[in-house]
């Protein structure tokens, strides 16, 4: 973060300093909500959580160097009390921001693929200049301050995630950080349930081209209908990126190895490169050009877009993470999260990885989905039956239905099978697997099924 003194953030967050013996003390380092992320110099925001409360470790936390706490209540600490935590990281950012003439800021959001597009963006972006995206998912009311507070006098690009969960989220998140770039991926069916219908999900992402300047640029997926449509409601220039013919920047011969990695030209009206991802799954193919649309209106070329998307790492946990065994078999985790169109993404690709091959899906649940869940995990299980799996592994009763959208298929599908948690899951493929398989484990966060990818690939959780 920018220094600022605890006088400044008590000022700006309109908080009460309490214990605080010199109000002139500069915060310079970090701000974090956990109490083992502290860094000398830093500030801990104490937030109260479902299992723990973050003020029980203020005094850790100043011991490890914290300057203050800002919290909601004493902890015996020097502290900035506030009514609402969330709300003063908000007001902090926001006036960081305000401090930092010379940040472009640029949103991303859609229904699927905001973390992988997000990544890619912040790698692109770095070759620009200094650049600040969030950690993992950093998208929402906490994660989204805490990434803009780490930007610093030096940095000039802040990539942002916006999430949104109802309507006028993604415009709040807007107001702590005005993007003058926004990136549209698609409409989809996450959290469908708690906006009611996929054209609500749409106004709600359409917030972000809404709230752009009109010296800014919508960066819209041209594939998606709805996401086209957003030209309308937005006052800044257009650019548009996809497959489809007309697209701004666009995908043209698209090929795939092995591993579902995919290759393809990158066209643009600068030129066109050839890109080679070491991502897995064809439908990375729209977020390596929504990133590369981003870059190319900063001023990167094709040439050098193809380059470092080329050379990007996965940088986010338990998204498509492919390892491959000693014995041959492919564990696919995809177990961050999950939506029917990320489903049936990721079941494409472990299509293209089966080749020849047996391949196995662990499904769990897709959250928030509403009335219509039974309906959407039907629908999962006929892409998974048309996918030639070798079989199925429903997850726990709310899975269940993706059984049943597998027996609907014509032709039949592969064996079928229910189990009640991730552990049984586990034990239904060890006696399945033999040397040379794929497997596929997907299912919303909720279910927790990373804990079955990781036992397969032999490795531990990573926070």
């Amino acid at each position: 973060m920018i220094p600022l003194t605890v006088a400044q953030i008590a000022r700006i967050t309109g908080g009460t300093p309490d214990r605080v013996a010199d109000p002139r003390a500069l915060v310079s380092g970090p701000v974090v909500i956990d109490s083992r992320q502290v860094a000398p110099g830093g500030l801990f925001a104490a937030l109260r959580g479902e299992r723990a409360d973050g003020h029980d470790f203020a005094g850790q936390a100043i011991a490890a160097g914290a300057v203050v706490m800002l919290g909601s209540r004493p902890a015996g600490v020097p502290a900035i009390l506030v009514p609402d935590v969330p709300a003063a990281l908000a007001r902090l950012a926001r006036a960081v921001v305000d401090r930092l003439d010379g940040l472009t800021i640029a949103g991303i959001t859609g229904s699927a693929g905001k973390t992988t597009t997000k990544d890619l963006a912040g790698q692109l972006l770095s070759a620009l200049g200094p650049t600040v995206w969030p950690h993992n998912s950093f998208n929402n009311e906490i994660g989204h301050p805490l990434t803009v507070l780490r930007a610093q006098e030096r940095t000039r690009y802040l990539v942002t995630e916006l999430s949104a969960r109802g309507p006028g989220h993604i415009a709040a998140l807007c107001e702590v950080a005005p993007p003058r770039l926004g990136v549209v991926l698609c409409v989809g069916h996450a959290h469908v349930g708690e906006f009611g219908s996929i054209d609500r999900v749409a106004a709600a992402k359409g917030e972000l081209p809404a709230a752009l300047p009109a010296d800014g640029v919508a960066v819209l997926n041209a594939d998606d209908p709805r996401v086209r449509d957003m030209a309308k409601v937005t006052a800044a220039r257009v650019l548009t990126f996809g497959r489809r013919a007309g697209a701004d920047v666009r995908a043209l011969d698209v090929r795939l190895d092995r591993l579902g990695r995919p290759s393809f030209t990158l066209a643009t009206p600068a030129g066109s490169a050839r890109v080679r991802l070491r991502l897995h799954g064809e439908h990375n193919v729209t977020n390596a050009l929504a990133a590369a649309a981003l870059a190319g209106e900063l001023g990167m070329g094709p040439a050098a877009a193809a380059e470092v998307l080329s050379a990007a790492a996965p940088l986010s946990k338990w998204r498509m993470e492919v390892t491959e065994r000693p014995d041959g078999v492919i564990v696919v985790n995809d177990a961050y999260n999950a939506s029917p169109e990320a489903m049936t993404a990721a079941l494409d690709a472990v299509r293209v990885m089966a080749a020849g091959r047996r391949a196995f899906a662990v499904l769990g649940r897709m959250a928030e989905l509403g009335e219509r869940s039974r309906e959407l995990h039907e629908a999962v299980g006929a892409a998974a039956a048309r996918a030639g799996l070798a079989g199925i592994i429903a997850v726990g009763d709310d899975a269940a239905p993706i059984l049943a959208g597998a027996k609907s298929q014509p032709g039949g599908c592969g064996e079928l099978c229910a189990v009640p948690d991730a552990s049984a899951a586990l034990a239904a493929l060890e006696q399945r697997l033999r040397p040379g398989d794929v497997v596929l484990v997907k299912a919303s966060r909720a279910a927790g099924l990373e804990s079955v990818a990781l036992a397969l690939a032999g490795q531990e959780a990573r926070s």
